[in-house]
């Protein structure tokens, strides 16, 4: 009977990381990591970089778990996402709930071990992340609430690093704020019927798909200068630079993939393309910080 419940335990785990998709966490954490290598001026200690990891892998499982246990009606209605867990009944609403409760548990400890001010502020990065799943019904820049969400992460990494807090990093938690609001308008226009239909808020269902992709691509624009802003500020050199030009050049490649009559390219792959440009810009910076030392 306790083999058959563990069994039944791990393949709930399984089932409930791949709804959430957990290997998506590499969206933000590159740009923590960004944050934690700015404010310790190279490696930060190994201890503060397992914690941050750790800390950054919960807040996103604590969040997207949210996400499908708010949304399970709403998925189960729209002919794109009925198949995921909670909304086929592959999963029980009590099983996710108690993951988001651990999960956020988890953020909170790593939170403790780093430093007095992340662990007093880490109930307000919850706040942030949780109350990203309710702002479609209320608010068409649900894009840049959930860019938001991201884009605290650099600025948590520098203070789970130096214990205090500096307007600079803002800068970058504006970029990813951006880049997430971007890459989500293009997202959202794969729900522009079901959004129109349902009631549910977004850039694409007010202004159409045509002009969704010009916003998605001046949110991007303004990415790209927020984070020349950031190169200039904390004063790094021409491998950030190449870093930023690196990122435009492939967002560029992301834009050509998709037209308003066609958005056929988006797809997972499309969405992981996004992964390798938060990877690219964290190589670039990482690297710049290290030879300087």
């Amino acid at each position: 009977m306790l083999y058959n419940h563990f069994v039944t335990l791990l393949h709930n785990l399984r089932v409930t990381l791949e709804m959430i998709k957990w290997e998506h966490s590499i969206f933000a954490l590159p740009f923590a990591l960004c944050g934690a290598m700015l404010a310790a001026r190279g490696l930060p200690p190994a201890h503060q970089l397992v914690w941050i990891i750790v800390a950054m892998v919960a807040a996103r499982s604590a969040a997207m778990a949210f996400n499908r246990l708010v949304d399970a009606s709403i998925d189960a209605a729209n002919p794109r996402t009925r198949s995921r867990a909670l909304a086929a009944g592959t999963l029980t609403t009590s099983f996710v709930a108690t993951f988001v409760i651990i999960s956020s548990g988890v953020l909170v400890l790593a939170a403790w071990q780093l430093n007095r001010l992340a662990f007093l502020l880490s109930p307000v990065a919850l706040a942030v992340l949780l109350l990203y799943s309710y702002t479609k019904r209320f608010t068409r820049w649900s894009h840049l609430v959930l860019g938001f969400a991201l884009g605290i992460a650099p600025a948590a990494a520098w203070i789970a690093v130096r214990g205090t807090f500096d307007p600079r990093i803002l800068l970058l938690t504006a970029a990813v704020t951006f880049w997430v609001g971007g890459f989500d308008v293009l997202y959202a226009c794969q729900d522009y019927d079901f959004d129109l239909k349902s009631g549910l808020h977004s850039i694409p269902r007010y202004f159409g798909i045509r002009n969704s992709l010009w916003i998605s691509r001046i949110f991007h624009l303004i990415m790209l200068f927020l984070l020349l802003s950031l190169v200039s500020v904390f004063g790094l050199g021409k491998l950030a630079i190449i870093g930023v030009l690196a990122v435009a050049a492939l967002l560029a490649y992301e834009h050509s993939l998709v037209r308003a009559d066609d958005l056929s390219k988006l797809n997972a792959a499309f969405f992981t393309m996004n992964g390798v440009i938060s990877v690219v810009f964290f190589g670039f910076v990482a690297g710049d910080l290290l030879l300087r030392r």
